[in-house]
């Protein structure tokens, strides 16, 4: 029984397939997944569950993509649209206490904005905090970057490395099926588009994160061969340093709407985790992104193999948009008591999971 067959290789510490993957997401015992990816998360961690005090910054939310899934982006000259001068960047990033380890930027794409503001933005954050890591945009911001500058995916990276980018954001990976694409983000790059990007960027030195958006219109075998896309590349470069799951939030979407989409319950949230700890063998880290779980499920996720409970946050506008429900930021205490509460030892670290 293929079942069977998936749970003497999890006990004896062997790679999930496809049908297997599917037999265990079917059988949906959630105890068992818990359990098994809480033993392979302390052999990679221990007792240790990290943190990082950060700050999020969003250049802009006024984005010519339109895609159905997104709460956040705008059109210019609407009542909501922003777009953050240097010296507004300047500004948040003086206001970062002596603490801050990381600056995390993303976007969306502007229709006006030349690679150059992008550019210049890094070099900023850069120039104030010249030893803060700088994780800063998501395959689908490089493609871009790469259209209107007409330079390739290497050179667009090279340039940002250059400007003092240390890590790439793993968003935008959605679902990696471009059927799927065509429905909830047409206009975004494709699949094979953001693996390249990734490809490129582990290639020359840049760690990245890994991401994935379930419960919108894929199929759990989407979900399985996205999962699969990602273990492949991780085997060939080994740069992705953390996994995130995100639920998808359809309140104020036009997806949400044309499908009558609920977010889907801590359950699935739960066992998609624990899962992808299972099947992503070669993934170190996985992060519970309390900002899209809610910190109650975010705490309760460190017992389904999430080691990470990323970080304060300071300020986040994109997941919000959609109707999540959480605080746009949390303290280091905080987050401290939510980790001691479960048992287990609070780290802070840096963008590359160094310990502080």
């Amino acid at each position: 029984m293929i079942l069977d067959i998936a749970k003497e290789k999890i006990s004896s510490g062997k790679r999930l397939e496809r049908d297997e993957i599917l037999a265990l997401y079917e059988d949906n015992d959630l105890l068992y997944l818990a359990e098994s990816a809480r033993r392979v998360k302390e052999i990679h961690s221990g007792k240790k569950i990290f943190y990082t005090v950060n700050h999020h910054i969003n250049l802009t939310n006024v984005c010519k993509a339109n895609c159905p899934l997104c709460a956040y982006q705008c059109q210019s000259g609407d009542n909501r649209a922003f777009t953050l001068e240097l010296a507004e960047v300047e500004k948040v990033v003086r206001s970062q206490g002596s603490g801050i380890r990381e600056i995390h930027i993303v976007s969306s794409i502007h229709p006006d904005k030349t690679f150059d503001y992008y550019l210049d933005a890094v070099k900023l954050v850069k120039k104030i905090l010249p030893h803060v890591g700088i994780n800063a945009f998501t395959p689908v911001e490089i493609v871009n970057f790469a259209k209107i500058s007409g330079k390739n995916f290497s050179e667009v990276l090279s340039k940002l490395i250059q400007a003092g980018v240390t890590s790439l954001a793993g968003g935008g990976a959605e679902i990696l099926s471009d059927r799927v694409r065509e429905i909830i983000c047409p206009k975004k790059c494709s699949a094979s588009e953001w693996l390249e990007v990734m490809r490129t960027a582990h290639k020359l030195g840049l760690k990245s994160n890994a991401s994935m958006m379930y419960g919108h219109i894929e199929t759990i075998g989407e979900r399985i061969t996205h999962l699969l896309k990602l273990r492949d590349l991780q085997d060939e470069t080994g740069g992705f340093m953390a996994m995130m799951l995100f639920p998808f939030h359809p309140a104020n979407t036009e997806l949400g709407k044309k499908f009558n989409l609920r977010r889907v319950g801590s359950w699935e949230d739960l066992k998609m985790l624990a899962l992808s700890r299972l099947v992503l063998d070669n993934f170190k880290h996985f992060k519970a992104f309390w900002i899209m779980l809610t910190l109650p499920i975010a705490q309760l996720a460190l017992n389904f193999g999430a080691d990470d409970l990323d970080g304060t946050i300071g300020e986040e506008k994109i997941i919000h948009a959609a109707g999540a429900k959480s605080s746009a930021g949390i303290s280091r205490e905080a987050l401290e008591k939510i980790i001691s509460e479960t048992g287990y030892q609070p780290v802070e670290r840096d963008s590359f999971y160094n310990e502080i």
